[in-house]
């Protein structure tokens, strides 16, 4: 216990899935959490899950995808917790389609959740950490910025492109002395809202569920805390000597 002690998280998309798994975590182990996410009603029910455990956390109702909304996001964050020590740049969506079906439109809206969110989440949370010591900015990649699918275009370019600007960030920040470590989470399939929604789009939950697990060599797919455990470790001191780091969760999915 205690692994975060007196740190500030923000972690956003943390209203489900994987972001709230981060926040509730992150809480247990001593942080101060800012909860931002769209959905207002989801956020406000994950802080009170924390503060109903006697930990400390706000909401922010924040649009990753724009400049204003994380002007006004980090605004509120350091107003009501001082400083930002952590930031999980968690918020994103998919998206199923090939090269062919992809409209630019779709891919214009994917790309500006989650690659642009994750820019100007670094951007800023840069500014904000290098002032007070530094801190750590982990931002979720997937295994499909690792490897492609040909039914993800988009979604393929948009982790892909976090896993490629995460390493120019962390040099960014290493070479400039802020004390700023920054590195990316590839999960596998996971159980979460995402992945189940996903599934009933397509037809039959269990049988999709049944050949998901299929796919990973460690003979099932992943729960939310295996990458919240992984979010955790490098948001501690534990993985001080981590930057520019691909931390791959995926049942050895991308071993193959």
């Amino acid at each position: 216990m205690g692994r975060v002690s007196g740190k500030v998280a923000m972690v956003t998309g943390a209203a489900l899935g994987l972001g709230r798994a981060a926040a509730l975590m992150l809480a247990r182990e001593g942080a101060t959490i800012i909860a931002s996410d769209i959905q207002v009603e989801e956020g406000k029910a994950v802080v009170k899950a924390i503060t109903d455990e006697g930990g400390k956390a706000y909401f922010v109702e924040h649009d990753v995808a724009t400049e204003e909304g994380w002007d006004a996001a980090l605004s509120q964050a350091l107003a009501m917790a001082g400083k930002l020590d952590v930031l999980v740049n968690n918020a994103g969506v998919a998206l199923s389609g090939s090269v062919e079906e992809t409209t630019l439109e779709d891919w214009r809206r994917l790309m500006s959740i989650n690659l642009d969110g994750v820019f100007l989440g670094t951007k800023h949370a840069i500014a904000a950490m290098k002032t007070s010591g530094g801190g750590s900015i982990i931002n979720l990649s997937s295994i499909e910025g690792l490897v492609g699918d040909p039914n993800l275009a988009a979604y393929n370019a948009s982790k892909g492109g976090v896993r490629i600007f995460t390493k120019s960030a962390a040099l960014h920040c290493g070479k400039a002395g802020y004390n700023i470590r920054v590195n990316s989470v590839h999960p596998g399939y996971i159980w979460t809202p995402m992945v189940e929604n996903f599934l009933k789009s397509q037809g039959d939950v269990e049988e999709g569920r049944r050949y998901l697990n299929s796919l990973h060599p460690i003979g099932h797919i992943g729960e939310p805390d295996d990458i919240a455990n992984a979010i955790l470790y490098l948001a501690s001191d534990e993985s001080k000597f981590v930057t520019g780091s691909e931390l791959v969760v995926d049942g050895g999915y991308t071993a193959q």
